[in-house]
């Protein structure tokens, strides 16, 4: 198995599971954060087994492999479950709502009673792009949780030779 699979496959279940899990994946409306946590744990996993210090083109491509099976597991797991915890889900957020603004939480109510009314063939467009948009979103993100994830877990240096001298001293008589 390539040996950025493995942090990948890793970081993208955790991030999948979480993401897919009704009421735990709120927690992703706060800036992605599953999604940020899964591509970081992918970067701080193939840091850990590296024998290299690991760039932060490395770590942005770990996160991005965990964003795209994360979307799939997601997937797998978060359209079952949403068929089984979906109307509890939707009665939650109506009644959310209606402590805030009684008035927007009918408008929400009757969004989604019309959205439940709608065949399969009539989601199934809306569904697509919001397939194809999480997904270039979930890849973005986890990206950049990988890269901080580098940032934060990287601490060996790269090699010497490949860093430029430093400045020479200014010369006298020029702020010096």
């Amino acid at each position: 198995m390539n040996n950025k699979l493995k942090p990948a496959i890793i970081g993208g279940v955790v991030l999948g599971v979480l993401s897919a899990i009704p009421f735990v994946n709120i927690v992703n409306a706060c800036c992605c954060a599953w999604v940020l946590m899964g591509g970081a744990l992918a970067a701080y996993l193939y840091i850990k087994d590296s024998q290299n210090p690991v760039t932060m083109g490395e770590g942005a491509m770990l996160g991005a492999m965990s964003g795209v099976i994360g979307t799939v597991v997601s997937w797998i797991i978060g359209i079952p479950l949403s068929f089984i915890f979906g109307d509890t889900f939707y009665a939650m957020l109506v009644n959310l709502m209606a402590r805030i603004d009684p008035r927007q939480a009918e408008v929400l109510q009757r969004q989604i009673e019309m959205a439940q009314n709608q065949s399969l063939i009539e989601r199934l467009p809306s569904m697509l792009l919001g397939m194809v948009f999480g997904i270039i979103v979930i890849t973005l993100f986890a990206a950049i949780g990988g890269l901080i994830g580098t940032a934060i877990f990287e601490k060996r240096k790269r090699n010497a030779a490949a860093m430029p001298p430093p400045p020479p001293p200014p010369a006298p008589g020029y702020g010096g």
